[in-house]
């Protein structure tokens, strides 16, 4: 009997998805754990198990779509010794519960609905995805006119895209000004709207401090020449620093609810990396227990998967506090928006020479401004102040970050 299989929710939050990568093709055979297809969340690409063997047998949302529905029809699965061709023109009649998404460690089932026609143009005989109609009406492109490349020869994003770009189609403003809309991803839409939630309803003040670096670099430098396979950045020693300093003012390390403000125990470090479809914050859990060595390292494997969007749920989830560091981009100074739930986010600039005075004599110091954001509602100023106190203190006198 043939099976509906139904856009898995694989994360917590999630109520959509798009749909990556289908790992098989139409006819194909599948076994219980494989890999069937990529799904994308507003964080990562996940990828999604068969839960019994059988075959692959209609594809009804093709890959490249975006904003599929949690439980909605996305393919036909024939079971063990069904013709996956009859699928073509049989109605399913039972569902499968939602493929099981590898970082998870169970599904529930999904209940079954009506799977939807492969959408289509009555007129033109077109099969193209929802988001390739769009595209193509913004950019005025026929879609007759487009080879597609998905099951069926259905027209997808990418082949819209591909006809812009090689000159078979083009767009132009009102008044001749060419254009390209690029629509938004999963990431980048939930991106805004945190963002524009957390700057209308938190009340931020920052707070800004310069630190001399000299003595950090210095000893970083050492530790990288002396310990084999160390490869410590400044942003490492900046994890550590801010680590240290929750654990010196645990005050600081909270959230504001709307019945209590919420001190966190452990010490869980978030960090602004810069993914393929936006700003992700992966964690370094009980980062103040964790020597140089293991949050290099961590950090090393999370911003490289990171990139990818590749992330499991749990290593960005959470976390008490953010880094944002931009210093590698040459960026003297910023202020960051603080993510919510979190009351603080530490902005951190280039490290560079400067004129300074020691002493009532003229210097030349390596010096790093960090700038400090806070929630107002779950820290004030003169506690926002002594956090920013005791990270100077660590990275002025960096000992104590390698012990």
């Amino acid at each position: 009997m043939p099976i509906e299989i139904l856009m898995p929710s694989v994360a917590p939050s999630m109520t959509e998805g798009n749909i990556v990568r289908w790992a098989k093709k139409e006819g194909d055979p599948v076994k219980k754990g494989e890999v069937l297809l990529e799904v994308e969340t507003d964080k990562a690409v996940v990828e999604v198990e068969a839960q019994q063997d059988g075959v692959l047998g209609r594809i009804l949302v093709a890959e490249g779509s975006n904003g599929v529905k949690v439980d909605t029809p996305i393919a036909v699965f024939a079971g063990e010794g069904e013709d996956p061709k009859t699928l073509v023109s049989t109605e399913p009649k039972q569902a499968l519960s939602a493929p099981v998404a590898k970082q998870s460690s169970a599904a529930a089932a999904l209940p079954a609905t009506s799977a939807p026609a492969v959408l289509r143009d009555p007129g033109a005989r077109v099969f193209a995805s929802p988001l390739a109609r769009r595209i193509a009406k913004d950019l005025g492109i026929d879609l007759a006119g487009i080879s597609g490349s998905g099951p069926n020869r259905r027209v997808l994003k990418a082949d819209v895209e591909a006809a812009a770009r090689s000159g078979t189609a083009s767009a132009a403003t009102a008044c001749g000004a060419a254009f390209e809309d690029i629509p938004h991803s999963n990431t980048r839409r939930v991106i805004a709207q945190r963002l524009s939630e957390a700057k209308r309803s938190i009340p931020h003040f920052y707070l800004t401090i310069d630190c001399d670096v000299d003595a950090l670099l210095a000893a970083r430098k050492q530790a990288n020449e002396i310990v084999d396979g160390l490869k410590l950045s400044v942003n490492d020693l900046v994890i550590k620093a801010a680590a240290l300093a929750l654990r010196k003012v645990p005050a600081a390390n909270a959230a504001w609810t709307e019945t209590a403000i919420r001190r966190f125990r452990d010490v869980d470090i978030a960090v602004a990396v810069a993914g393929p479809n936006g700003l992700v914050t992966p964690v370094v859990r009980n980062a103040d227990s964790k020597s140089l060595r293991q949050i290099s390292a961590e950090m090393k494997e999370l911003a490289a998967r990171a990139k990818q969007s590749r992330l499991r749920p749990d290593e960005y989830q959470g976390g008490g506090f953010t880094i944002s560091n931009l210093g590698m981009y040459g960026i003297r100074e910023f202020s960051a928006i603080i993510n919510p739930p979190q009351a603080c986010i530490l902005a951190v600039g280039a490290s560079e020479q400067r004129a300074v005075v020691r002493g009532g004599v003229l210097a030349v110091a390596t010096m790093m401004t960090c700038t400090l954001s806070v929630d107002h509602r779950a820290v004030d100023g003169a506690l926002g102040a002594e956090l920013l106190a005791a990270f100077k203190k660590l990275i002025e006198s960096p000992i104590a970050l390698f012990m």
